[in-house]
């Protein structure tokens, strides 16, 4: 080796030699670094939080440490998103227009268009890329929700999960949704977290702050110079509304009066704060039909209990995510950081009407999102009287009476394009603030898209014009960083076209057009069919913000130039942004799958000490389709267990032996039925046979090394349940059976279980494919 020159490399290397030992001069590679004094940024989302639900924005409830942290930055009482999780997660991410990075609905769709697809684009960086291109580390926390939900299991590519979209270190969960106490899913990093149970105190918010303040410690340690940019993704305030006991209890009697005076109380307190103007009208009770609120006086005596009782929860919830902010504040605090940390916090949309009228406690009982209402049933009862709202046994939701309490003053929910469904509050926190900070809120229009250019501006990041080797496209949003220091500093976003799960709006220069998909209906033509208004023939309503910011005035009729302009321009905007096919209301875009999808309704086998197999792939087997369950084991006398099990205590059903008996349970939303049987020992082939005689209910049929021991018909599980996927050998966290948890734990079965084999029944393929077809021909038709 010629040490003057160092290694040679080897015959035939065409790259670069970035170090020699040896040399007079070293060479290292070339490495990211950020701007000079480049803060820390953290960016907390949450989820389905209405406008009015932080103190500093009117609430009752208490948040100081988001009060305080209000007090030192901005107040942004005209900031607006997507109406929807998923998209505005995708617009936050990557400062373009949803569609146009195409998630135009949640994620759990797929139905083949660009607008649609469920995913970050190949060719867009995402926020935490750019960071992470500036020599920042990259952290995040909670719920992604922007991944195919065919493509969340351990066998798919990741490409779009957040460890390949930018982010460092990841701890979460990536659907839509999990059980607080007992979440179905959890990642860290690119891998499952393995664990059987959880703690009796266990709750998912307290969780992901330990890993955050964990990250920002184990960062700031190894190289104290290096700042960090942490997506905090809340899974809170989203469904089911679950909180630790000791927090409920606080809120007691809280909401005793009811979503009309708290509403009231609310809006007086945001004219008071400066949240909103003084005169700001009171719009009157949601009328829409469908999304109507009763009359809380109304209500029976003992149902106002429950109903307050869901509210509880929720301001529980909600005091959660102040605790969260508190804790991360210490840590920077006691690590000299907080002063050099930026802090944004925002919902991703408006609160939630999910609960229907009365609310419940299983809210995905409620499937149909155009049932009119929902009954206080006597489980309801039961659980209050147990005391059960909110714990690990349900799954609830509170009803829309507060949804439009939470969104005061504005109009309606989530999904819709009203200022309910889009407007909420965003705290801006930064150390260059300076004396401005607290003292103005900020009145000017900004939408999500903004926030991506805004923290590239004012930090001086650099912007990459590219990724995987494709060309990124320009960002949708503006910069409102002169507006951080410049309370009359003018809005640069000046429209913005909305749409929403077919409902639609335009917003220009102080002016909103807005129009609402109607309700599906039965019509005339199709009275067993839900009938659809064309788009063309909708009401549109016309409302000049800058004066009536809860859109109280409709103008359509006094300038209708102003609203035929705006009309327009929603469709130009619309062909820009991949809108189209927008969602005609037939339910063609929640039918279709991609063709790959089949592969997740084969015929499976489980081998004893497979992990849980993931939800999706999991439902696939049973949805909508009859289905046989075999189970391969060695059975001694006193062997006990679960063989397997399929969801939680959301819905699910299970197979186990206990006492000498095989016992199948099936849990619909807390109503629980038991078919049992006697137990042989020896080799044993146990077989569930499950019928669909309609698609409402299951035959269900147990034999025992062919021999009938057990049989019964009970409703059939639909919609996104079972939500936790099958487990062989155990019942894994949230149990299917709390009797039996509370008995045994997960039960883990103590003979030898050799396999567990499904096999789907025929899913009546033609009739889907028409299914299909009827609501394609129907909205194009429409459209």
């Amino acid at each position: 080796m010629d040490s003057a020159r160092g290694l040679r490399p080897y015959d035939g290397f065409d790259g670069e030699v970035h170090r020699t030992f040896g040399a007079s001069t070293p060479s290292w590679p070339t490495r990211a670094t950020p701007p000079e004094g480049a803060p820390n940024v953290i960016v907390m989302l949450v989820d389905d939080m209405g406008f009015s639900d932080l103190g500093c924005y009117g609430s009752e409830i208490s948040t100081p440490a988001l009060d305080d942290i209000a007090g030192e930055g901005l107040r942004f009482s005209n900031f607006h998103t997507t109406s929807l999780c998923s998209p505005t997660r995708a617009a936050l991410l990557t400062g373009r227009n949803q569609h146009a990075v195409g998630v135009g609905m949640v994620s759990n769709n797929d139905p083949g268009f660009p607008g649609y697809a469920g995913e970050l684009p190949e060719n867009q960086p995402s926020m935490a890329e750019i960071f992470r291109h500036n020599g920042y580390a990259t952290m995040m926390l909670g719920k992604w929700h922007l991944s195919k939900d065919s493509e969340m299991h351990e066998a798919a590519s990741k490409h779009s999960w957040p460890l390949q979209r930018g982010f460092d270190q990841y701890y979460g969960f990536l659907e839509a949704m999990t059980n607080f106490h007992h979440p179905h899913r959890l990642f860290e990093g690119n891998s499952v977290v393995d664990t059987d149970s959880y703690p009796d105190d266990y709750y998912l918010t307290t969780d992901l702050t330990d890993r955050a303040e964990s990250m920002i410690r184990a960062s700031k340690a190894a190289d104290p110079s290096k700042p960090f940019f942490m997506y905090f993704s809340h899974g809170a305030c989203h469904a089911p509304l679950q909180a630790p006991k000791e927090d409920i209890a606080r809120q007691r009697g809280r909401y005793d009066k009811g979503w009309d005076e708290i509403r009231e109380e609310r809006l007086a307190r945001q004219i008071e704060l400066g949240v909103i103007p003084p005169g700001t009208e009171l719009p009157q009770r949601n009328t829409e039909e469908h999304l109507d609120v009763e009359e809380w006086a109304g209500q029976p005596e003992e149902h106002r209990q429950v109903l307050a009782r869901y509210m509880e929860v929720y301001a529980a919830m909600v005091e959660s995510i102040d605790a969260s902010v508190a804790r991360l504040r210490t840590v920077l605090e006691e690590l000299g950081e907080w002063d050099d940390t930026v802090f944004l916090f925002l919902s991703d949309n408006g609160a939630s009407r999910e609960g229907l009228t009365h609310g419940s406690n299983f809210y995905q009982r409620l499937s149909s999102p155009t049932t009119s209402t929902s009954e206080v049933t006597e489980q309801d009862l039961r659980m209050f009287a147990e005391d059960e709202i909110g714990g690990p046994r349900s799954w609830a939701h509170y009803p829309r009476g507060w949804a439009m309490a939470c969104n005061t003053p504005f109009r309606l929910y989530k999904i819709t394009t009203y200022r309910g469904g889009h407007t909420v509050p965003m705290i801006f926190r930064a150390p260059a603030l300076g004396d401005t900070a607290g003292s103005v809120i900020r009145q000017q229009y900004v939408h999500v898209t903004d926030i991506l250019p805004t923290l590239t501006d004012m930090i001086g990041l650099r912007v990459p014009d590219s990724r995987a080797g494709l060309p990124a496209n320009p960002v949708d949003g503006s910069s409102f960083a002169a507006m951080l220091t410049d309370t009359g500093a003018p809005s640069a976003h000046t429209e913005q076209y909305y749409e929403c799960n077919g409902n639609r709006g335009y917003y220009r220069d102080g002016w909103e057009a807005v129009t609402m998909r109607e309700a599906l209906q039965p019509s005339a033509s199709l009275p067993d069919r839900k009938g659809l208004v064309p788009l063309s023939q909708e009401d549109w309503e016309l409302f000049h913000v800058d004066r009536d910011l809860n859109q109280l005035h409709d103008l359509a009729d006094s300038h209708p130039e102003i609203l035929e302009e705006l009309k327009a321009a929603w469709d130009a905007a619309a062909w820009a942004n991949q809108v189209f096919p927008i969602n005609e209301g037939a339910g063609a875009n929640h039918l279709r799958r991609p063709p790959g999808d089949a592969v997740y309704e084969q015929p499976l086998r489980l081998g004893p000490g497979t992990p849980t197999l993931e939800r999706y792939r999991s439902l696939r087997l049973i949805a909508g389709r009859p289905f046989r369950i075999t189970v391969d084991a060695t059975v001694d006398a006193g062997s006990q267990g679960v063989l397997v099990s399929h969801g939680g205590q959301e819905s699910g059903y299970m197979v186990h032996l206990e006492d000498g008996r095989v016992h199948f349970t099936h849990n619909f939303f807390g109503d629980m039925t038991v078919l049992s049987g006697p137990a042989p020992t020896g080799r044993v082939e146990l077989v569930v046979d499950v019928a669909l005689p309609d698609r409402l209910t299951w035959d269900v049929t147990v034999t025992a090394n062919g021999v009938e021991i057990a049989s019964g018909t009970m409703t059939a599980l639909r919609g996104m349940t079972p939500f936790q996927g099958i487990d062989v050998g155990a019942d894994r966290r949230s149990p299917v059976s709390w009797d039996t948890y509370s008995r045994h734990r997960s039960f883990p079965f103590d003979g030898e279980l050799h396999s567990v084999a499904y096999e789907p029944g025929v899913r009546t393929r033609e009739a889907l494919d028409a299914l299909i077809e009827e609501a394609v021909a129907v909205g194009a038709a429409l459209e």
